[in-house]
């Protein structure tokens, strides 16, 4: 290592490496060609910036073979970026609390029970309760706030509880008028 740098001493760390001029005529040895050859997908500009699944003009791989059915796609529900998901906790696992102690999302994840506060909390009804709990969480199954009302507890729903809509199915052909009740149906073709 030199004692002191000063401008008659500074030099690069590496070797430096002229750049290649390519098409510089024939006398450069990179002339006329520039060193791709004659012709041809490698000669041209772009040539290696294709795709990891272009395979020469010939059909990818991923197109040849049979697809999963279904909806698969990132965008599709709800298996897209917009689904829904909601962390279960059983009735069992209330037992690690105190009788008349209030359970809420921020006790349960202190208590190790959900990751986040960010998705909602479901209660399921897996297990038995014998304590009386008062509890707040975003949805619950019909199991669990049974046995949470016969143990004494409270459940108190954070979110609206959705409200299925009913289905339209399309209305029947008109039935073909039948004839009243007093014609006959010499009467009623007549008529």
């Amino acid at each position: 290592m030199p004692e002191d740098l000063n401008l008659s001493n500074l030099k690069p760390a590496q070797a430096r490496k002229d750049r290649k001029r390519v098409g510089r005529g024939l006398g450069s040895g990179k002339g006329r060609y520039s060193g791709r050859g004659i012709k041809g997908q490698k000669s041209r500009a772009g040539s290696h910036a294709m795709s990891p699944t272009f395979e020469g003009g010939q059909m990818p791989l991923f197109m040849r073979i049979p697809k999963l059915r279904g909806a698969t796609s990132k965008d599709a529900m709800p298996i897209g970026p917009f689904r829904t998901y909601s962390q279960p906790v059983n009735i069992a696992d209330l037992d690690r609390f105190d009788a008349g102690e209030d359970v809420t999302p921020e006790s349960l994840k202190a208590k190790g029970l959900i990751r986040s506060l960010r998705k909602d909390v479901k209660l399921l009804g897996n297990g038995e309760l014998s304590k009386k709990l008062s509890i707040s969480v975003h949805a619950a199954s019909a199991s669990a706030r049974e046995k949470v009302e016969s143990a004494g507890g409270t459940l108190t729903l954070l979110k609206e509880p959705k409200v299925k809509k009913p289905r339209h199915r399309k209305a029947a052909a008109p039935a073909a008028a039948e004839p009243e009740a007093d014609e006959t149906p010499a009467e009623a073709e007549e008529a």
